[in-house]
């Protein structure tokens, strides 16, 4: 859980960098970090019985691991996203950031036959270099509005396929979760719903 001064440092940054943070209606339920054999199978098992759609921001370097399960994602249907090529803070990339971006797209789209259009920087921190690459290879950056069980109409929910990048051991638990997330969606009649990505 991030500290007190990074929640604040991020706000900060969401104010310097703003980005999409809510839908009009119903909940979009967005995934980051994968694709992941860890999780990914059971999150697309669990989204195909309910009949319900996602976003996927996936990272360039797990597609090359995993292009299977990147197939996978956008052939169920779902929405593939970027999370960049490495899962680094923005400030660590400095100038690279444009060359991550545009590496990481054109991985996930030589994977899946989809082109990214929707951005999520790592950790929710863009930089000025990063928010100037998203501007510059016409891609929509994205924040959230919730985290896993926060189920407000309109809201951007905040989930992991992966647990690469974190401090817990899977991410098998959002996969285990997500029956009762979808359920109590539809209990409050709250639609799951993509994220735009604007005009084509």
């Amino acid at each position: 859980m991030p500290s007190f001064q990074q929640q604040r440092e991020t706000l900060e940054r969401w104010r310097r960098f703003p980005a999409l943070e809510w839908v009009e209606s119903g909940v979009a339920l967005t995934f980051d970090d994968g694709p992941d054999p860890d999780a990914t199978p059971a999150v697309l098992d669990a989204l195909a019985a309910a009949g319900a759609r996602a976003v996927f921001f996936l990272v360039g370097e797990q597609v090359e691991a995993h292009p299977e399960l990147a197939r996978r994602v956008a052939e169920e249907g779902h929405v593939v996203a970027l999370h960049g090529f490495r899962h680094v803070e923005h400030d660590e990339l400095g100038a690279e950031a444009h060359a991550d971006l545009e590496r990481g797209s054109a991985v996930v789209a030589a994977a899946t036959g989809a082109e990214p259009r929707l951005f999520r920087p790592p950790y929710g921190r863009f930089t000025e270099e990063s928010y100037r690459a998203v501007g510059e290879l016409g891609l929509v950056p994205v924040y959230w509005s919730g985290w896993g069980g926060d189920l407000a109409p309109g809201a951007i929910v905040l989930l992991h396929d992966s647990a690469r990048y974190a401090s817990r051991p899977s991410a098998a638990p959002t996969a285990e979760a997500l029956p009762a997330i979808l359920a109590a969606m539809g209990d409050r009649g709250l639609e799951p719903v993509t994220v735009p990505a604007g005009p084509a």
